[in-house]
């Protein structure tokens, strides 16, 4: 079916779309006629106040060291600019961290790090949500993680970041990469409560190799990785990735094991 131009849409739909476009870019679009500029006003403050708060309370670090001037800037932008694919407010941080990665042009004067620390941000807030469940009929909580195929939870996420993300606050802004990347591992436990971990890189394989599922035990995942490094003892990758798993295990990140 042929889409019709707004001039061809009935007088109330076609006010309707001015309203919004108005109240998203008042400085670009014009009011509706006839409707009094302080009402308008009420609801111009009332829709961007609900947006900003929002978005500053999911990304408290990035509202915390950015001035007021460049972070209203920020928040207008993507209000006057993105078109929103979801009504529900908790999906808004998801929205706008889309359109930071992929539809804002990088900015002279942007932070380095801005879209690695949305993205960090983001996560607890994914995470804190998130409906998958830690229990699951085929997971044994008491199993071997040595013996048995070790199971990672849907709730820990593995990351990488150039900068180091976690580290970020008005007393810390890094204005180049660190020398290797930061992993970091975020989780959300038992008791409902989201943590994160920094770990080393041998740590984040173990973390990608239990999470590919690929139906070997943890003993066989380690005697993988100490292929990967040719250690020359693989021994000392085997304890020390044991003692990996009970430590993930402890908090969560793993949950068991599955038979094979």
């Amino acid at each position: 079916m042929a889409s019709h131009s707004r001039t061809e849409q009935p007088d109330f739909i076609r006010r309707q779309y001015e309203f919004a476009a108005h109240i998203r870019d008042p400085d670009n679009q014009p009011a509706p006629e006839d409707i009094e500029d302080r009402r308008m006003g009420i609801y111009r403050e009332l829709f961007f106040n609900n947006v900003e708060s929002f978005i500053a309370g999911t990304f408290p670090v990035l509202r915390k060291i950015l001035d007021d001037k460049t972070w209203h800037a920020l928040i207008r932008d993507y209000f006057s600019r993105h078109k929103s694919r979801t009504p529900l407010f908790l999906e808004m941080p998801r929205e706008f961290l889309t359109w930071l990665e992929s539809e804002r042009d990088k900015q002279d004067g942007d932070l380095p790090f801005l879209r690695e620390l949305a993205h960090y941000e983001w996560v607890e807030l994914a995470l804190s949500i998130a409906e998958e469940s830690l229990d699951g009929p085929a997971i044994d909580g008491n199993g071997d993680l040595m013996k048995g195929i070790p199971v990672l939870s849907p709730l820990a996420w593995h990351l990488a970041y150039n900068y180091p993300v976690h580290r970020i606050g008005p007393d810390f802004l890094p204005d180049s990469p660190g020398d290797s990347p930061t992993f970091l591992v975020v989780y959300r436990d038992r008791d409902n409560e989201v943590g994160f971990l920094e770990i080393n890189p041998v740590t984040k394989r173990l973390l990608e190799l239990v999470d590919e599922d690929s139906g070997e035990t943890g003993e066989a995942l380690l005697s993988r990785i100490a292929r990967e490094l040719n250690h020359p003892d693989p021994g000392v990758v085997i304890k020390g990735g044991e003692e990996i798993l009970r430590n993930m295990k402890q908090k969560d990140i793993i949950l068991g094991t599955r038979q094979p």
